[in-house]
């Protein structure tokens, strides 16, 4: 079962001003959805929900959500930041099946851009997407996609299937798109031509 648990409280009040008095008490103010039952306005203490967000394994991961003596698995959709000071400002859970499927956006990552010619002659690295959105069992949700750069060169697409992904993650969209490209400058490109039509004459 998840790592994290999240002693909740439910909130009388729901709305604005509900969420502006969980604040003054120290808390969090959130919303739990999700499942056949309806939203419910909760509230977590925010010491104990900054521990949690900082150790990087809140978001996008199963959680366990604890409210007195019942727990459920939950996972943490969404958190808004206050603009300013930076603060946990309110935040969205679901509800999930342990091994329910789930629809959630996992961060892409490039290893070995030393090992890439293309970008050790001077190219780009431009990434498409910083994210994608799989599916993936609630309990298997992996942390990261990453994507080894060895061997690439300038003009090199990287498409999402050429990603390894774990066993039972699917992208969400059923099209192979583009999540990063290998580009060169244009006086590269230019420099290129004019190598090409050199040897071509």
């Amino acid at each position: 079962m998840a790592e994290i648990v999240l002693n909740v409280e439910v909130r009388e009040r729901t709305g604005t001003g509900g969420a502006r008095e969980a604040r003054r008490a120290g808390k969090v103010p959130g919303v739990l959805y999700g499942g056949d039952k309806d939203p419910v306005a909760i509230s977590v203490r925010a010491n104990e929900f900054r521990k949690a967000l900082y150790t990087g394994k809140l978001l996008g991961h199963l959680v366990t959500l604890k409210h007195g003596d019942e727990t459920q698995p939950v996972i943490a959709k969404a958190v808004d930041m206050h603009p300013v000071t930076d603060e946990p400002w309110h935040f969205d859970l679901y509800r999930v099946d342990e091994h329910q499927l789930v629809k959630i956006a996992v961060p892409v990552h490039f290893k070995n851009h030393e090992a890439a010619p293309g970008l050790k002659r001077g190219g780009t690295l431009n990434i498409v997407r910083h994210e994608v959105e799989v599916n993936a069992s609630a309990d298997a949700i992996p942390e990261e996609l990453v994507f080894d750069l060895t061997g690439l060169e300038i003009g090199d697409t990287i498409r999402i299937s050429a990603f390894k992904l774990p066993k039972g993650v699917q992208p969400a969209m059923d099209r192979d798109f583009v999540v990063a490209t290998v580009a060169g400058t244009s006086a590269q490109a230019a420099e290129e031509a004019a190598e090409e039509a050199a040897s071509e004459g």
